[in-house]
């Protein structure tokens, strides 16, 4: 099965020794479970995407410096490409900076939250929403089959200022968090957000809030260097989005009616 990866930055140079770049962070977290999985990697912010939707059977985003709503050439591409993914219901997973793209260009909004930045341990819980989606939730036919029902808490590490504050329409919230209230969501039935970091490493993360001290606030990233010791469930989701792919590529890559 090809997955495509659509990188939307790189990490910095100095920080690659602790877990390498994202191509190397996202193979390394799914292929305990998906060792199928064959990796094609697209350097976005280069101006490269794939020529065709079809190219791969599944898409994920990864995060990056860049904010949805800059008025950049790539961000304005990609934005079209998501649209054509939702348009013949190809399976996307939008991570951080790719969550946010998913939801601005489906019709949500993107912006600064007002609690600053989410750095550290956060907690997610399932989300009490009312489910908008009008087909199936395909997380309701697979939890039956996973070994952690989607309800469960679920720790994972967060590095955004920017969140969804207005959501796309056809839009359910699967997981919030205290200070992020659309922390993970499914767009449609096969267009999955997720505004957490479950590629990071411990040791990546707290590179990245040592070097943002002066930008998330010194009180904060000494707050949350301490949440830096509690247990992570990356596994846990990596499972969920795994299966919810391969589900996927059994029960979409037909056009919506």
């Amino acid at each position: 099965m090809k997955i495509g990866l659509l990188e939307c930055d790189h990490v910095r140079e100095e920080f690659r020794h602790i877990a390498g770049d994202y191509r190397d962070m996202f193979p390394a977290l799914f292929a305990p479970l998906a060792p199928h999985w064959q990796w094609q990697f697209y350097d976005v912010v280069q101006g490269h995407l794939p020529a065709s939707p079809h190219e791969c059977e599944a898409y994920i985003c990864t995060g990056s410096k860049f904010s949805v709503y800059d008025d950049e050439p790539w961000i304005h591409r990609l934005k079209d490409f998501a649209k054509l993914l939702y348009s013949v219901r190809k399976p996307f997973v939008g991570v951080c900076f790719g969550h946010q793209l998913l939801g601005e260009a489906l019709g949500g909004k993107v912006q600064k939250a007002e609690v600053g930045w989410c750095v550290g341990v956060h907690t997610f819980e399932g989300a009490s929403v009312e489910c908008r989606v009008s087909s199936l939730n395909p997380f309701d036919t697979l939890n039956s089959k996973l070994d952690t029902p989607l309800d469960t808490p679920f720790n994972l590490l967060m590095m955004c200022q920017d969140q969804i504050l207005q959501l796309p329409p056809d839009t359910q919230v699967l997981a919030s968090t205290t200070d992020c209230p659309n922390a993970m969501i499914l767009v449609g039935d096969c267009m999955l957000g997720l505004q957490a970091h479950p590629e990071f490493t411990v040791e990546y993360e707290e590179a990245l809030m040592r070097s943002r001290v002066e930008r998330i606030g010194a009180e904060k990233t000494e707050r949350q260097l301490k949440t830096l010791t509690l247990p992570l469930d990356s596994k846990t989701v990596a499972e969920w989005i795994v299966k919810w792919v391969n589900f996927g590529k059994r029960s979409y890559g037909t056009k919506k009616t």
